[in-house]
């Protein structure tokens, strides 16, 4: 069985992908003893890390022994072989993710609409001094705007 749950590399996934792959990781391991499940990634190891960290929250919400043993392994291997999650998007949606899943994070489903953008600041990214900001804003991981440079 192969499920593919991708998305762009360098974004974070809806948390509603998130909570599926989980979903679908928990399901398939607890349908059989010898069933396992094996995560492969083209690009950069963030979304893979994205995804491990995630099954580890919600794995602790039901787990019975022998799945407490196999977090520990998980999180071993997430540690030593796993680069952890870089972007600041991926590792605040792992936080969005497990406050979901221990009921101290309530999710809002109206519509959500960005009228402007304030920078406090001009960040000095230039010898001269200064920058040159760009934004890409996306919505459902299509992007809908782009400024110009």
């Amino acid at each position: 069985q192969v499920l593919d749950f991708g998305w762009p590399d360098l974004h974070t996934p809806a948390l509603e992908k998130i909570c599926s792959i989980c979903k679908a990781m928990d399901t398939w391991l607890n349908a059989a003893t010898h069933n396992v499940v094996v995560l492969h990634n083209k690009g950069n190891r963030g979304r893979l890390g994205v995804v491990v960290a995630a099954y580890m929250h919600y794995s602790n919400i039901s787990a019975s022994a022998d799945q407490a043993l196999d977090r520990f392994a998980m999180k071993r291997f997430y540690e030593d072989k796993v680069v952890p999650v870089g972007q600041p998007s991926q590792k605040r949606y792992i936080h969005y993710f497990s406050g979901l899943l221990s009921g101290t994070i309530k999710m809002n489903n109206k519509p959500l609409f960005l009228h402007h953008v304030i920078m406090h600041g001009i960040p000095n990214f230039e010898s001269k001094g200064g920058c040159r900001p760009f934004l890409k804003i996306y919505q459902a991981m299509q992007p809908v705007y782009t400024s110009g440079i």
